[in-house]
This record gives structure tokens, sequence and C-alpha cells, in this order.
């Protein structure tokens, strides 16, 4: 699957939505999946991605578990990449990370100062 890098400067403001939970392969055993390089656990974080007056929930993977992260978090998203994927007549975009990490103090989300114009 090809992957595409996004630029988190390509957001006005990156809010963590929904909590880090672990990425199941099996709900029914509760089996977590493993990253196939590391060997360690993968982790989602619903985030919305803003960009003017658009926005849209992603959920993005990533190794290991994000600490620090709740709902209502401004968050820095690195390593952001998109890989477009197609199964069985159905399509989307996989999201994927280094990591995630909560936005500095006086930070939005895309890692801009706030308290400027366009954030009142």
């Amino acid at each position: 699957m090809r992957s595409i890098p996004v630029k988190e400067s390509a957001f006005a403001g990156l809010v963590c939505v929904m909590a880090p939970e672990a990425k199941l392969v099996d709900i029914d055993t509760g089996e977590v999946k493993k990253d196939r390089r590391s060997g360690q656990p993968m982790w989602t974080v619903g985030v919305c991605a803003m960009r003017g007056r658009d926005s849209s929930v992603i959920q993005v993977t990533v190794v290991g578990e994000p600490s620090g992260l709740g709902v209502g978090i401004p968050v820095r998203v690195v390593g952001l990449e998109a890989s477009p994927w197609e199964r069985d007549g159905r399509s989307g975009i996989a999201w994927r990370a280094e990591k995630i990490l909560p936005a500095g103090p006086g930070l939005t989300g895309s890692g801009r100062a706030s308290g400027g114009k366009e954030d009142q």
C-alpha cells in the first residue's frame, strides 16, 4: 500500500475527539493488533482535522500508547501519512502517524501560535 505524507501545517487545527484505544484484531478475543516491525501494540486516536470552514474526523493509528491525550485537547500529529485502500468493493483512507502529542500551551493542533484574529 502506498503512503502519502501529509504536512501538519495543512490543517488550521487538530483536536483529539476520541481518547486513545487499542486497535483490536478480534473484538471477541480482545486481541490487540501489533506492529509488524516493532511488535508493539497499535493504538487508534480520533482526531478532528480542521481546515478553514471544513473539518473531518480521522482515525489515526500509532505504534505504542499515546500519553497525555483526552477529548478536546489540541494535538500535534508527527509524521502523518494517508494510505488509500480498496477491498471487496469498499474504499477509504487509512491514517497513520509516528506519534500524536498534546500541543504545547499557546499552540493550536497545527503547531501555530494561537490568539490571532483567526482564533477569535
